[in-house]
């Protein structure tokens, strides 16, 4: 178990620098000892298994794919082309900053150790909790997210081949279960043996990124015109302003990065974290946008009419342009059953990563039974209790798309806007820190210069309000039961989870990490 983490104003002021030697490999060791962490995981993932656990959560162009629809009904082309570059910028400047902070304290808590460690001491217990519930959250809806899209794929595959059949909700309800209980047995049984199976995810997810691409550009019948591809705004909102329904479609490039985040909360599992976490970012960063945009120009300018691949029976929009594009029956449903295959994959390394998070936090006692969800199983090298947890919170979140589309997907677009606050509040404790020397070493292996440092972190403060506002919006008025954003109700009501959480439990035994050394 987790040493109790070294607070006290006599404590040997070491300095940061002389706990973190990144260069020599053993910096992600030194500091877990120096934040009163133990080393309780073993490192078996490689820098190149880490690049490809992150990618295939995020797997940017499936993720595009999936949810273009948004983006087209919600802005037009405009929106998702363009969404897309804003988005990148956007998200760059955070994994600039997640990166940054990463070389320095590589630890499976991330954002919430960080928002512990930069936090004026008065303030550290309190908002480092406030920190960690909310990527908690936001990682427990991430796996339920990406669970449906397998089973409503499986579910457009039949009825592409018989229109009469009828994938009712409760049918999709049970496969979706059915994948939740699958891949949790994987990660408990499985997966600490067998980390190379994110490896064969990210070589299939590009293999098949190029083999589409080609096909529909080669098979198309026609091409659109370059007017329609580039130039297309769609407001579709019956009263909102066309400049705040490009807001409202941005959540179709933002889910493209949604759980970009991944690799650092395997930094524990990880050889030289502190050098391996901060690229796997990266390379989740670039390879997602260099596949994710010309993958959208190209389906853009294949498709042969609009209306009928947004209003396909079976609800996959991308299943309908790809038979348009290759008039092929086989090649479409080969094509949409990688995105199927590629659903498997996230929803392992979603599964395995959101473990490692709420593991971390109940290795700081933030959470209610914190004894039990921080053991680390000696035969598996998992965190049993971790994974039954969330898969059984993600169980539960199946009976709200039993009960409700609507606020299922409110469930799924609040992991987005949670997501995007955890890297908002250490980016903005560290401007608040003058991004001193104190907490960002200047023999880290990933350092920003310093204007381009500033700018990161205030981008990433920037992004995160711009979530918090626009997604919580209805985006077609008038507003009725049908049409509402439910995502403030689901906020709230996660909210009013963690206040309790905290009064029943966290507000006497939660502690994160600091520095070996008082700040006051």
């Amino acid at each position: 178990m987790a040493t109790t983490v070294a607070r006290e104003d006599d404590k040997k002021d070491v300095g940061i620098e002389n706990v973190v030697s990144p260069e020599k490999g053993e910096g992600e060791v030194i500091t877990l000892a120096a934040l009163g962490l133990e080393e309780e995981t073993r490192r078996n993932i490689s820098a190149f298994a880490i690049v490809c656990a992150a990618w295939n959560i995020c797997n940017c162009w499936a993720g595009v794919a999936a949810t273009s629809v948004i983006g087209i009904t919600q802005g037009g082309t405009i929106v998702v082309l363009y969404g897309l570059i804003v988005v990148f910028v956007l998200d760059g400047a955070t994994i600039l900053t997640l990166a940054e902070l990463a070389s320095v304290y590589p630890t499976a808590g991330g954002q919430y150790h960080w928002t512990s460690i930069l936090s004026p001491p008065s303030v550290s217990k309190g908002l480092s909790y406030i920190c960690g519930a909310t990527n908690i959250f936001g990682w427990i809806a991430t796996p339920a997210g990406i669970a449906i899209i397998p089973a409503q794929i499986t579910f457009a595959i039949v009825v592409f081949f018989d229109g009469d059949y009828e994938a009712s909700r409760w049918k999709v309800f049970l496969l979706y279960q059915a994948f939740n209980l699958l891949f949790m047995a994987n990660n408990i049984y499985y997966l600490k043996r067998s980390i190379w199976v994110h490896n064969i995810g990210l070589l299939i997810s590009l293999g098949f990124f190029i083999i589409i691409f080609i096909s529909c550009l080669a098979l198309a019948p026609t091409k659109n015109s370059s007017t329609f591809v580039w130039s297309t705004y769609v407001n579709l909102s019956n009263g909102w302003p066309d400049g705040l329904v490009f807001f409202f479609g941005l959540v179709n490039p933002t889910y493209a990065y949604s759980g970009i985040d991944g690799a650092l909360h395997l930094a524990e599992e990880c050889a030289n974290a502190a050098v391996a976490v901060p690229r796997a970012l990266m390379w989740t960063l670039l390879l997602g946008f260099l596949s994710a945009f010309p993958f959208m120009i190209a389906m853009l300018y294949c498709i042969q009419d609009l209306d009928g691949v947004l209003g396909t029976p079976t609800g996959q929009p991308m299943y309908e342009l790809w038979y348009q594009a290759t008039s092929s029956e086989a090649a479409a449903t080969v094509f949409i059953s990688i995105l199927l295959l590629g659903g498997f994959f996230a929803l392992n390394a979603a599964q395995q990563t959101a473990s490692r998070l709420t593991w971390a936090f109940a290795r700081d006692n933030g959470l209610i039974f914190s004894h039990y969800l921080s053991r680390i199983h000696p035969r598996y090298e998992a965190p049993v209790w971790s994974l039954l947890f969330n898969a059984f919170v993600v169980f539960l979140m199946g009976f709200v798309y039993l009960g409700s589309t609507t606020a299922f997907n409110a469930l799924i677009g609040s992991g987005l806007i949670l997501q995007q606050i955890t890297f908002a509040i250490p980016a903005g404790l560290l401007m608040w820190q003058k991004r001193s020397a104190t907490f960002l070493p200047k023999t880290r292996s990933f350092r920003l210069p310093g204007v381009v440092g500033w700018v990161a972190n205030i981008l990433t403060v920037l992004f995160g309000l711009i979530v918090l506002v626009f997604f919580d919006f209805p985006t077609v008025l008038p507003v009725t039961g049908s049409t509402m954003n439910y995502t403030c109700v689901v906020l709230g009501t996660m909210a009013i989870f963690a206040t309790i959480n905290w009064f029943v439990h966290a507000r006497g035994k939660y502690h994160g990490p600091r520095l070996p050394r008082s700040y006051d």
